[in-house]
């Protein structure tokens, strides 16, 4: 297409020797932007993915044809000391090298060693206190390393081998003697371990006194491996209490011996249940596989006798389960046990399974847990991805809320619509970050965020709403969101202030992706996409380009202007109508509604037009109207008086001035129209050679000059026109019978009316 104000220009400096115009356009048709902040070139910016797509990982957002990703194996056994509080263990780890990198050491997480008095963990806790660390426990904690040996074997015969390691805080470095080779390297390292297990674990495990005896949450107890991958090598950030995990796949096979009297609960399935149930409760658990109801296995009343008998004796519980990125569990005397199946959309079948001190029995509180667990599971798997699991654990604990692969810690002060929420939330976490694998520590809003918003739409469906909550008015949102204080979402909780980590890992992405869903895509093309990314990224290991990527080429738009604004960047929105003015001054031909926007966020627009009639008409405009415009000006075919107009009338939008969200008839301003008709016809000048054609087209005025297409001219004073598009500005003499061309320079051609 032709570039009409270079045509232009060119073509009078040829014809009247003004040879000055072409250098000196650029610097006097500048456009202010005193008002507005909105810069359409930094929202609709190209390259906002700072890196094409690789073989590991594609540019359409799917794991590339190269992808790989390393493998943890882990046979793990426990010993619980219900007395000091002690966990004692081994862990034979089979790590495989699947990267093309050959190996001299591995890197571990010792989680455990944020309770060591020296951490650095606890050293970033402010005198204010926080909800991470051990919230002034004085104990000794920390992970005791015994010994760390690489296992191999030749000519069959096993042999155990010494390894060196260095621990730095919550990292262990261990060195291969032999090393490790690429695509497809194994290697065993045993690990025995032992730690006191904090009472306020991070808010992520703990041991809570009942009653009945102490209830144990494990969590972060083994040496677990860190990941290795395509994208930063070893991930070995430090465990700082805030960011949460980024672990590798693998099977567990895990055994735990406790107390006798305890009942034991953990990720996967109970291999021995014959081995550490009575008759009786093999019987109730068998009745409980097969019931849509929950079924009790282990009474109050059966509590309140079983825990007081102190026994010596112990029983090892032994819990599989595959393709796995942790396992956890929980201990205790004071375990209410109640069950029932989970049906899941193939004809498989899972476990729902309660365990609750009497402290929280009862159906205004943990007596629904195993209702509200089956609910959840089979809502998400329904909606999203199967659930994989053949059991899903809900414990009562003194966490508020905490998820693992296969079992969740909540709060045991729970009950009713807060029980329902943190089960349904935790439970949630099953599909972020628990299938798809995405770095905790780095990137919050990816398991936290995506969960909170998987909720939203869950606790719409549980029992016909029961829990439903009201629609949230993202204008009452708007400073919270986008205050100049907060950090982006992008950032690391560790690099967060406490106070913004529920807001900036959990809320605001969450309302990001409602946005995303309801105004931007609509529900099905955002349903499919965020499906198709679960099913790329099932037991893998995204990053965030990966999931705008997806999103992206799923569903066919271009995001940019949406993740630089609500991920990348914490701009503001701030849409406003500037005025009306009616066609021709005559309402009964239309009116033009003129909005702008003056902060940096880019957002679609919806207006209620609403007239003297009572008559209420919706507008909806995409937000392409902000691509290279700060203001927009559009007709609609009323044919009454407007009274008022609303811009954003649902409150759907983060817009954080209102003020100019409504225009009424009594205060609004009203511009009056120009009519064109005078302005019409055919002008000539004495100077060269051309015409110029004034006509009226779509209610603009339209010049056409000999030899180049036509461009639009707005009024902007009396008889005076203007084209920012050409460079051109016209000033008509007060009989209309002639005008004058400004041109940049400054210089006037004169053209009168053709008889």
């Amino acid at each position: 297409m032709k570039n009409i104000r270079f045509g232009v220009l060119l073509h009078l400096t040829l014809l009247l020797g003004v040879t000055s115009v072409w250098a000196q356009q650029s610097s006097t048709n500048s456009i202010s932007t005193a008002v507005s902040k909105y810069d359409y070139h930094d929202a609709f910016a190209p390259h906002f993915y700072s890196k094409n797509g690789t073989s590991t990982r594609s540019a359409s957002g799917q794991p590339g044809s190269e992808y790989w990703q390393n493998r943890a194996d882990y046979q793990l056994t426990a010993k619980l000391d219900e007395k000091s509080n002690e966990i004692s263990g081994t862990g034979i780890i089979t790590y495989t090298n699947n990267s093309p990198d050959k190996m001299a050491f591995v890197c571990m997480n010792l989680d455990q060693n944020l309770f060591s008095a020296d951490s650095r963990g606890n050293a970033v806790v402010p005198l204010t206190g926080s909800r991470n660390g051990a919230r002034g426990q004085v104990f000794d904690g920390g992970h005791k390393i015994k010994s760390v040996k690489v296992i191999a074997t030749v000519n069959g015969k096993s042999t155990e081998v010494d390894a060196k390691y260095l621990i730095t805080d919550t990292r262990m470095q261990v060195f291969l003697p032999q090393g490790l080779n690429a695509k497809g390297g194994a290697v065993k390292i045993k690990i025995d371990f032992s730690f006191v297990a904090p009472y306020e674990g991070s808010d992520r495990m703990g041991v809570l006194e009942t009653k009945n005896g102490k209830i144990f949450t494990i969590a972060q107890w083994y040496p677990r491996m860190c990941v290795y991958d395509d994208v930063r090598g070893w991930n070995t950030n430090p465990y700082l209490g805030a960011s949460e995990f980024y672990l590798e796949y693998g099977d567990f096979d895990v055994s735990i011996t406790a107390p006798a009297n305890h009942v034991v609960v953990g990720s996967g399935e109970l291999i021995n249940p014959a081995t550490v149930y009575s008759t009786v409760e093999q019987g109730r658990l068998a009745q409980a596989k097969q019931s849509d109801k929950t079924v009790f296995i282990r009474t109050a009343d059966e509590v309140a006798v079983s825990s007081k008998n102190a026994s010596s004796t112990t029983k090892t519980w032994n819990f599989k389960i595959k393709n796995s990125r942790d396992f956890s569990w929980s201990s205790s005397a004071a375990f209410i046990l109640d069950a029932a199946k989970i049906n899941l959309p193939s004809g498989k079948k899972s476990l729902a399974i309660s365990v609750y001190p009497v402290e929280s029995a009862g159906n205004a509180a943990w007596g629904r847990s195993t209702e509200y667990t089956k609910a959840s599971i089979e809502n998400y798997s329904k909606r999203w991805f199967e659930y994989p699991y053949p059991a899903a654990t809900n414990v009562a604990g003194n966490e508020g809320g905490m998820e693992y692969p296969g079992i969740v810690f909540c709060s045991w002060e729970s009950k009713g619509a807060d029980l329902w929420g943190v089960t349904d939330h935790e439970f949630g976490h099953i599909w972020f970050p628990m299938i798809v694998g995405s770095n905790e520590r780095l990137f919050a809003w990816m398991d936290e965020g995506f969960n909170t918003f998987i909720n939203s739409l869950s606790s719409q469906d549980f029992n016909n709403g029961e829990y439903k909550e009201p629609k949230a008015d993202m204008q009452q949102r708007a400073e919270v969101y986008t205050s100049p204080n907060l950090e982006t979402i992008m950032s690391s909780p560790d690099n967060m202030k406490e106070k913004n980590i529920g807001l900036l890992a959990y809320s605001k992405p969450s309302s990001g992706l409602v946005i995303l869903r309801e105004q931007v895509l609509g529900k099905e093309r955002f349903d499919l996409a965020l499906r198709t990314y679960i099913e790329r990224w099932a037991y893998k290991h995204p990053q965030p380009d990966d999931f705008f990527r997806t999103i992206e080429n799923v569903a066919g738009e271009d995001l940019s202007w949406f993740w630089r604004g609500w991920f990348q960047y914490n701009w503001r929105l701030d849409q406003g109508i500037n005025g009306i003015k009616y066609v021709k001054n005559d309402p009964k031909q239309g009116v033009v509604i003129t909005i702008e926007n003056f902060e940096k966020m880019a957002m679609p627009v919806s207006l209620d037009i609403k007239t003297k009639s009572g008559k209420i008409n919706r507008v909806t405009l995409p937000v392409e109207v902000w691509q290279k415009n700060k203001s927009w000006s559009f007709k609609h075919n009323s044919t009454d008086e407007i009274e008022s107009i609303t811009l954003d009338p649902d409150h759907v939008l983060p817009d954080s001035n209102t003020a100019n969200n409504l225009w009424k008839d009594d205060k609004g301003t009203i511009e009056k129209d120009v009519i064109l008709d005078g302005y019409l016809g055919i002008f000539s000048t004495v100077m060269a050679p051309i015409k110029i054609t004034f006509s009226e087209k779509n209610g603009a005025l339209n010049v056409l000059i000999t030899g180049y297409p036509g461009f639009s001219a707005e009024p902007v004073g009396k008889n005076k026109f203007e084209s920012k598009q050409a460079g051109l500005t016209f000033e008509f003499d007060e009989s209309l019978s002639g005008f004058e061309m400004l041109i940049p320079d400054g210089k006037k051609i004169p053209f009168t009316r053709d008889k």
